[in-house]
């Protein structure tokens, strides 16, 4: 697939355009709400257990300690400068082996998430990590959504407003054509080839089998060439219940995507055979919205909803129990320190 080709899906596919473009609308509405709120940070109090409201720098591992240990997988908090020992100790003592997760503990949009399989692949990303990074078991079932829930912190029980499926990258062979052969035959697949070059290096030479599978990308990232797909019709008010008793047990939660994988709908329903993958707060997107069937206008309608969402329980969460909105000072130093840490990710 030629460049120009390449250039011309992006363009017409929104899906894939900047977000500065897509969040056009978003812009004048936050501004609004600034007005409204008094401030450029309302939404660090939309979940007030979570730094800034999980709209940056936030910790994974913080948000971890907030939920049960039985609704996700055994995860360990490396720092970058301990010695590989003291690394695999850690995941000896959790009780996590291969193959294995590994992801920076402030995340950047699936940046340096890596599936590890061996000790010298582990070794190998410890050297290249100049940030603290979290390893977990890999998660065993399939299927994996986003599910997005929402409740007003003066109510008892809230409601889900969203859900995607994720259509990981995977590749069927068909005897004949190598793995980058295979990836150029879907634009979505080719926009990976780069980064998948870094990583499989000569296996993207490997002949697939005819009808033999192979899931290069194990996680649901749309960034990583994950299909999204509008799978909202599965709420129901079971699965609505079920949440709001797993959400209640999260201190502080109000606003956000929980990434889940997952065995079935109708397990899941019952709150059974399931992992939290991770929760994402004040910076979440419905991301529902980019399954391809969508018009960006319906993009809009949904984005525009759910910021109405966040400002109405920052404000509940300021006004009535307590939770003061970052001062201008205290938003400025956390984006110098989010830029400063965008910086260091990227050279990974």
């Amino acid at each position: 697939m030629k460049r120009i080709q390449l250039a011309l899906h992006k363009i017409t596919h929104w899906e894939y355009w900047p977000y500065q473009v897509v969040y056009l609308p978003i812009y004048f509405q936050y501004l609004y709400y600034v007005a409204r709120t008094r401030s450029f940070f309302y939404f660090n109090a939309s979940n007030p257990t979570i730094r800034n409201g999980g709209f940056l720098m936030e910790s994974k591992k913080e948000i971890y300690d907030l939920i049960p240990q039985q609704y996700y997988p055994k995860t360990v908090l490396i720092n970058a400068q301990e010695p590989l020992d003291s690394v695999t100790d850690k995941c000896h003592q959790a009780a996590i082996v291969f193959p294995m997760i590994a992801k920076p503990d402030v995340g950047l949009r699936g940046t340096a998430v890596k599936k590890i399989d061996t000790l010298e692949a582990l070794e190998a990303y410890h050297k290249r990590a100049n940030f603290n990074y979290l390893i977990q078991n890999l998660i065993p079932y399939k299927k994996e959504i986003g599910l997005f829930y929402v409740r007003y912190p003066n109510q008892e029980k809230g409601t889900i407003t969203g859900i995607v499926e994720k259509e990981f990258l995977i590749v069927t062979g068909n005897g004949q054509h190598t793995i980058e052969e295979l990836l150029l035959q879907n634009p979505r697949y080719a926009f990976q080839i780069p980064v998948l070059k870094q990583e499989l290096q000569e296996k993207m030479n490997q002949v697939l089998a005819l009808g033999e599978q192979l899931n290069l990308v194990p996680y649901g990232n749309h960034c990583r060439g994950s299909k999204f797909i509008d799978a909202s019709h599965y709420i129901t008010p079971q699965l609505i219940e079920t949440f709001n008793q797993i959400c209640s047990e999260i201190d502080g939660f109000y606003f956000g995507r929980m990434d889940i994988m997952f065995e079935s709908y109708a397990q899941l329903e019952k709150g059974e055979n399931f992992e939290i993958v991770e929760i994402n707060g004040a910076l979440s997107e419905p991301t529902h919205i980019y399954d391809p069937k969508h018009s960006l206008f319906y993009g809009w309608k949904e984005l525009t909803r759910h910021f109405h969402y966040m400002y109405e329980i920052s404000k509940i969460n300021n006004e009535h129990y307590n939770n003061p909105y970052l001062t201008f000072k205290e938003g400025i130093k956390e984006f110098k320190k989010h830029h400063e840490y965008y910086d260091v990710i990227l050279k990974f």
